[in-house]
């Protein structure tokens, strides 16, 4: 399904990029927000699947994609992309949506329902909860922020597969190359291939990792009891424990849960057994 490129303004002036894929104005919109270092790219195969019965928005927040690097990397931390979102909304004229959230989108999307639940109409929260179990945490701080090159996407391709397989072990080579181009982008300065994002996010999650002790989320999560919620988990996450997938389900019954197995941290979310539960879950919303 083809989509158009947008920009608006952050209320420090830089450019940030969306794509919008066109649908049924009458019903409410999506907005995708992606991981950490990842873009509006991860939503492709999502949003061909479900353009057409309704718009869609996908995000590349600050330092990532074709949005605008920050020059001050303090500046990537979860206030400032809340208020990029609301910026957004507000160019937008988007009074009401359902946010599809993967890992730091889902964080964002219960900070959203917290701060401001008027713009919440539902949540989808892939891979992600008010607790991230330390073994993903120490993992994702490990290699963000890296300047790891590739002289090619078969390359990378291969390096993404050895350094993930445990994540995706029944992946084929096609998901494989579409995942890895997402990540990356040409140098032509360097001619290779590069990480598609601001590696100051490195700096800036090292900082907040050294820094003040870490804000409660469990708050944030139980925001969302008033709108209807999709939580997904990776069976064989490393960010998302079954413990804490758990307390989620026991703090919120009405939620929908589900669990795909074959996949870590994060479903990919154009698995068929998570577009069936996605189908279902936002034919009423």
């Amino acid at each position: 399904m083809p989509y158009t490129e947008n920009y608006y303004k952050s209320n420090d002036g830089l450019n940030l990029y969306y794509r919008k894929y066109d649908g049924d104005k009458a019903r409410m919109p999506l907005v995708c927000l992606s991981g950490l270092t990842r873009n509006s790219g991860d939503f492709s195969d999502f949003s061909d699947h479900f353009s057409g019965e309704r718009v869609i928005y996908t995000l590349d927040y600050r330092g990532r994609g074709k949005s605008d690097y920050d020059p001050d990397f303090e500046n990537y931390n979860p206030q400032t992309y809340l208020g990029d979102i609301m910026s957004f909304l507000h160019a937008e004229g988007i009074e009401k949506a359902v946010f599809v959230g993967t890992s730091l989108g889902g964080l964002l999307t219960m900070g959203l329902a917290g701060l401001v639940p008027q713009y919440v109409a539902g949540a989808v929260i892939n891979d992600v909860g008010p607790e991230v179990d330390s073994s993903g945490g120490e993992r994702i701080a490990g290699y963000v922020g890296k300047d790891v090159r590739f002289p090619s996407i078969e390359a990378a391709t291969a390096a993404q597969k050895t350094q993930y397989q445990s994540a995706y072990p029944d992946l084929d080579d096609e998901g494989w190359r579409k995942t890895t181009e997402v990540g990356l982008i040409w140098d032509g300065k360097a001619e290779n291939f590069r990480p598609n994002y601001d590696l100051g996010l490195g700096e800036a999650l090292q900082a907040q990792i050294s820094g003040d002790d870490p804000i409660d989320l469990w708050p944030f999560f139980e925001a969302m009891k008033s709108v209807p919620v999709l939580a997904i988990r990776g069976a064989l996450s490393d960010v998302l424990s079954a413990e804490v997938f758990q307390k989620m389900q026991d703090l919120n019954p009405h939620m929908t849960s589900v669990t795909l197995e074959n996949r870590g941290h994060t479903p990919l979310l154009n698995e068929p057994i998570a577009l069936n539960h996605l189908t279902r879950f936002l034919k009423n919303v």
